[in-house]
């Protein structure tokens, strides 16, 4: 059932509202055929949750190469996915299977503040990592060290936890799913519910998506500009050289081939969790403020499946990291391969081309004698 929890945890019903739960306390649960083929992908997503962002934390615990300040925070944000998929999507599976909630109202509420608080820590993660960003490639300060990442981290985890732990003392009305496949936040008319989920919402989506576009658009207005001044110092030095040596069929120099991928991959690999952290979470913050303010939509009939929908979608960014760390990170393509079973090494490795590391941050002048890094 619901409750408007007051501050001291008391559950306050009025009978308006419990007439309209129990008239809806049969809700539409999916078809038995839909039950399982959604089981199916509910276990696929948590095998790979759990096993991929696995890999990632042990490939960075084994190799001391692989412990640079950005790979530990790749870390923390895997083993906050890790602990999604053991504490929060096996009981939200099991809900949808069987059409009930039978894990007891208190360890409902412990159940979304776990969801909550892993959440967060993930944001946060992602959010120190686009602020380390934008502060190499468009301020040119490299200042996060491994040491100062530890430092945020626990910084991150401590924060996340204060945020979250409301929510399980009764600061806010925790629906036990007779409407949603798990403990959500549910329609309220206390001031103080709606302010503290406001407050959570906000801290989860608004204000990390805000500060990670505003870096972003910073981020690839700097590499574009970066881009045409190394294309134009280029040209500009191959004309000097010709017209000072008289070879017209000149070839421009061979450092002036500066390829700018090797700048930009760790950032559009960033760019890419973020665009998968707002399409994952942006209708999840909508349905969550929807849930609490208004009346008509929390008690619809389609809010179960609305809610079913929204909450595993809020669940594919924990899937798809792993994935991404592997397509998009030379290194841990070449870990996990390592890994892997020599049975299941069934392609054959492709030589890539080997590129010299350059810093991110790393400014190219170029003049007519030599281009100086």
């Amino acid at each position: 059932m619901g409750c408007n929890s007051t501050a001291f945890g008391s559950c306050v019903i009025s009978s308006e509202n419990a007439t309209i739960m129990n008239s809806d306390s049969r809700f539409a649960a999916f078809p038995t055929p839909l039950r399982i083929l959604l089981a199916i992908i509910m276990v696929l997503m948590i095998a790979i949750a759990f096993l991929g962002n696995a890999i990632v934390c042990l490939i960075v615990y084994q190799k001391p190469a692989m412990r640079s300040a950005i790979n530990l925070l790749l870390a923390t944000l895997a083993f906050s996915d890790i602990m999604l998929s053991l504490f929060c999507m096996p009981f939200t599976a099991v809900t949808i299977i069987t059409g009930s909630w039978h894990f007891g109202s208190q360890f409902c509420q412990i159940s979304a503040m776990l969801y909550w608080f892993f959440v967060l820590e993930g944001v946060a993660i992602l959010l120190i990592i686009s602020v380390d960003r934008f502060l190499i490639i468009v301020q040119r300060q490299d200042k996060l060290n491994p040491h100062r990442a530890k430092i945020m981290i626990a910084t991150s985890w401590v924060l996340s936890f204060c945020i979250s732990f409301p929510s399980v003392v009764g600061w806010t009305l925790v629906e036990v799913p007779t409407r949603a496949p798990q403990c959500v936040l549910g329609y309220t008319e206390f001031l103080a519910d709606r302010a503290y989920a406001v407050m959570l919402v906000v801290a989860v989506f608004f204000i990390p998506f805000s500060v990670m576009l505003y870096s972003y658009l910073c981020i690839l207005n700097t590499v574009r500009r970066n881009a045409v001044r190394i294309h134009n110092h280029a040209e500009s030095l191959c004309l000097s050289q010709v017209s000072k040596l008289g070879l017209m069929g000149l070839q421009r120099p061979h450092q002036m081939n500066v390829d700018m991928s090797f700048k930009t991959r760790a950032f559009t690999t960033i760019l890419i969790l973020f665009i998968g952290f707002s399409l994952c979470w942006l209708p999840h913050s909508v349905f969550s403020l929807l849930s609490v303010f208004s009346r008509t939509f929390y008690y619809s009939n389609s809010f179960y499946v609305i809610s079913t929908c929204i909450l595993w979608l809020s669940y594919l960014k924990s899937v798809f990291n792993p994935v991404i760390y592997c397509w998009r990170i030379k290194k841990f393509r070449e870990a996990c391969m390592e890994f892997m079973p020599k049975t299941f090494k069934i392609l054959p490795k492709i030589r890539g081309r080997t590129r010299r590391r350059i810093r991110p941050s790393t400014i190219y002048v170029c003049s007519e004698h030599q281009s100086a890094v």
